[in-house]
């Protein structure tokens, strides 16, 4: 149910790492969770976070919840695509729902991440 290829948090974000760079989105999990998403905060390019700084929002037809980034660094890009289709993030969290893009700073940081056989049992899935 979790792609293997990527870490989690107990937040319930996933980061997938390519060299320097992670793409973080939700997991399947929190948007199940939420419910219909119906809009998305995304930052701003060029901001600096450490791990644990909020990224953005999600609302949904249920509640607001934060995201926060699952690793230190700098966002390099975002979903324009969430701007007018927040929904996405439902139908293709691990995919099209990505939220954004960071350069990582500390690399060790991964360490401290869940694989996808601890996430499921987090989840109890």
């Amino acid at each position: 149910m979790f792609p293997d290829d990527r870490r989690y948090t107990k937040e319930h974000e996933w980061v997938l790492v390519s060299g320097g760079a992670a793409k973080i989105g939700i997991t399947d999990f929190a948007q199940g969770e939420l419910g219909d998403i119906v809009f998305v905060e995304l930052p701003a390019v060029g901001k600096s976070v450490a791990q644990g700084d909020v990224l953005g929002t999600i609302e949904s037809v249920k509640a607001v919840s934060e995201v926060y980034a699952p690793v230190s660094g700098t966002v390099t890009a975002v979903n324009a695509l969430l701007a007018e289709k927040p929904e996405t993030i439902n139908s293709d969290p691990h995919g099209a729902g990505w939220i954004c893009a960071l350069s990582v700073a500390t690399p060790s940081e991964l360490d401290a991440l869940m694989d996808a056989g601890a996430y499921a049992a987090l989840t109890g899935r």
